[in-house]
């Protein structure tokens, strides 16, 4: 019978043949007779590859079968090999870093097993794999080089390259933006593949069609290595720390590529090239820079990263002195790893390039600053439905209006994508043209329904319309379908204001309705869009109600006397969602209603004659007394009997005029005339037209708006 041998490096000549010589490391490997594998070894079975020849220390073994359970040896490998019967050979041994059938010892661990690779990619295989495949000189068969004693081992089959391959690609496309793409390269192929990893990119990173201007720069992006006790005492890298800043630090951060230069040829050439090529010889130097040594044969691997139109990067691949050298086959691992990454660069450029986008509508389509008009404070927040979906159809608004007024307007159009934000920026710019008519509220959703149905049948928002009048201490609100507001009184009940609900904008053929009601001083309203009381874990009418419990909660903190700061009423109003309430995006809006004093006020109807310039300068001259300001008498007569005397001219009803004593002095001349006046240089002969140049030099700041009854003159002075 023709003995089996236990390796298809070594035949064994029977039972009573010496035992197998020990490993490196004192773990004997196993005989036929311990067909057991160590429980919990993380080495992967070597397959053999057909086509090698094996290599033997005696006579070359018969050619006969495996054994039934795959990688164990026959039953019959511990008979006599001078057995007459004919037996099944054993299939040619692979040149992989090990024999098939051999073990790691179940009595002694091996204490120096590599580190297990993270993300369930491949680990690599075993030391005893790796060394069985030697000569018993202690060298790599095929290559004739030294190996090292317990340092981590090259993959050597195709299977593990393959399986290296899948996870590190999986990895790699987790990552949604730059920084993820670039560190699952390195956490994916260091310690797996390399010891090192060095990523430069272009600066700046092109973005799709667009074509680069300017000569072709590389920024090192990102470095990464083995731990720190992973290393020895010399090599290329061993002199380095584990921190990856300081690894970038020992290379040059930027590299301009020059044209027609070795490093513009490889790049240009696409496929990875080993450093010992006579292109990446010259290449190397010129991009980590002349002082960092580079390691010589195959031990670095320089691979382009090529993205959809062009070259976008390069990463190399470094491998210590003291281990395998690259393979050829690696170069093909590499040229994977590099196109995948370059293709998901693109793609995070591709992405960031939206998102800036996407903010810069958002924000367009918001207003930037909110106004500060007299008698009221405001403060807002945004916040979007996610970080992928950063526009949506919510918007607030503040408007100023005629008066010392201002409108307050909150709204959500159906959706929270780019078509959502752009028929919102067309709601809101609506809404602010009307506005500056000064239309009611009701009339203002009208004319907003109307526009929302030229848009498309299926462009539906819910709006709120209020106005806030400081003089009177009074609001008039207006609903299309948006859930009513809040009022937060100055002694802390929190109360939920009845208007009608009306119907969505974009219905059309409904009527909206109008309620006035109090705004005390020192009350805060707050409208919001549904986004904050509505999710799928709770109603909508459950919301509002936990809404009106954290007002009354937050307000109780500063007592009945001191209404909350505006800032942190809002951040603790968005504290109150929870993780599974961010459905929609939010838009909020805060007012404190401070108002106007009565006794700040003076108001009076003057009639449309020739004596009405001489009464207002009287009245202005008595309302300035009593508050104390006679230093400006002479700058406000002269301004209020231009603005009067104007308006008179035209007027055939009375004209209003209105001081306001707030942290300036506002002067307001109202008439039935919708004209509004124009600025203009007047002539050495002209006997008029002097009026409004006179108020623009004087006054702090001027202006016009149309109403619905005519139009407001209005200009502030600065209080002396």
């Amino acid at each position: 019978m023709t003995e089996h041998p236990t390796s298809h490096e070594r035949r064994q000549s029977g039972a009573g043949r010496p035992p197998a010589p020990a490993d490196p490391r004192g773990a004997l490997l196993r005989t036929p007779e311990q067909p057991s594998q160590l429980p919990g070894s993380g080495a992967l079975p070597v397959q053999a590859r057909t086509g090698d020849a094996p290599r033997s220390s005696g006579t070359a073994a018969p050619r006969g079968k495996r054994g039934k359970a795959g990688g164990k040896a026959s039953p019959d490998a511990g008979m006599s090999a001078s057995s007459g019967t004919d037996a099944p050979t054993p299939p040619p041994a692979s040149p992989g870093p090990g024999p098939e059938h051999s073990q790691p010892s179940a009595t002694e661990p091996d204490p120096h097993r590599p580190r297990p690779a993270p993300e369930s990619i491949p680990v690599q295989p075993d030391a005893e794999q790796a060394r069985s495949s030697r000569t018993s000189g202690g060298k790599e068969r095929r290559t004739g080089q030294s190996l090292p004693q317990g340092g981590p081992m090259p993959m050597r089959r195709d299977g593990d390259r393959l399986r290296f391959v899948g996870a590190a690609t999986r990895r790699i496309a987790r990552g949604i933006d730059l920084d993820e793409i670039v560190m699952g390269l390195c956490r994916a192929t260091v310690p797996t593949f390399s010891d090192a990893i060095l990523v430069y990119l272009r600066d700046p990173l092109p973005v799709g069609d667009e074509r680069p201007t300017g000569p072709l720069v590389l920024r090192l992006r990102r470095t990464d290595r083995i731990p720190e006790e992973r290393d020895t005492e010399s090599g290329f890298l061993s002199v380095l720390r584990p921190e990856p800043s300081e690894l970038s630090a020992m290379t040059a951060e930027l590299c301009e590529v020059r044209p027609g230069g070795a490093l513009a040829e490889v790049l240009r050439g696409v496929r990875p090239v080993f450093a010992d090529a006579p292109a990446a010889r010259a290449a190397l130097p010129e991009l980590l820079g002349d002082d960092l040594p580079v390691p010589s044969g195959q031990r670095a691997i320089l691979a382009p990263l090529r993205g959809r139109r062009r070259v976008i990067g390069a990463a190399l691949f470094l491998r210590r002195p003291e281990r395998l050298a690259f393979e050829a086959d690696d170069l093909l691992v590499a040229a994977q790893l590099a196109t995948h990454s370059a293709l998901g660069i693109d793609k995070a450029v591709l992405y960031g390039r939206e998102a800036y986008i996407a903010d810069e509508l958002q924000r367009t389509m918001l207003p930037e600053t909110l106004p500060r008009p007299t008698g009221v404070r405001l403060a807002s927040r945004y916040l979007p439905a996610a970080e992928t979906a950063r526009v949506g159809g919510d918007w607030y608004d503040a408007i100023p209006l005629p008066g010392s007024r201002v409108a307050l307007v909150v709204g959500d159009v159906m959706g929270h994508s780019m078509t959502s934000a752009a028929i919102m920026g067309q709601l809101r710019t609506t809404a602010q043209t009307l506005a500056g008519l000064d239309l009611p509220p009701q009339e203002v959703l009208h004319h907003l329904d109307e526009q929302a149905q030229r848009l498309g049948t299926d462009r539906m928002a819910t709006c709120l319309y209020a106005v806030y009048d400081p003089v009177s201490h009074r609001i008039t609100i207006a609903n299309a379908g948006h859930p009513p507001p809040v009022l937060l009184h100055l002694g802390g009940r929190a109360e939920v204001l009845r208007v009608p609900p009306g119907a969505p904008i974009g219905v059309g053929g409904v009527d909206f309705e109008a309620v006035e009601l109090d705004a005390p001083a020192g009350a805060t309203l707050l409208l919001y869009t549904d986004g904050l009381v509505e999710s799928r874990l709770r109603d909508v009418w459950t919301g509002i109600e936990q809404l009106r419990e954290k007002l009354a909660a937050v307000a109780a903190l500063t007592g009945p006397d001191h209404p909350p700061p505006l800032e942190a009423l809002c951040d603790e109003v968005l504290d109150m969602l929870g993780p599974g309430d961010r459905d929609d995006d939010i838009a909020l809006l805060a007012a404190r209603f401070d108002g106007i004093a009565p006794s700040d006020v003076a108001y009076w109807f003057l009639e449309p004659e020739d004596a009405a310039p001489g009464r207002a300068r009287r009245l202005a001259r008595r309302a300035l007394s009593r508050w104390g300001m006679e230093d400006m008498t002479d700058s406000v007569e002269l301004l209020v009997s231009e603005v009067v005397t104007n308006a008179v001219r035209y007027a055939s009803r009375p004209v209003t005029l209105r001081l306001l004593r707030t942290d300036v002095l506002r002067c307001e001349v109202g008439d039935d005339v919708p004209q509004l006046p124009r600025l203009r240089q007047a002539r050495a002969t002209d006997e008029g037209g002097r009026g409004l140049f006179l108020v623009n030099r004087l006054a702090r700041r001027w202006g016009a708006t149309r109403l619905s009854t005519g139009k407001v003159v209005w200009f502030e002075l600065n209080r002396s």
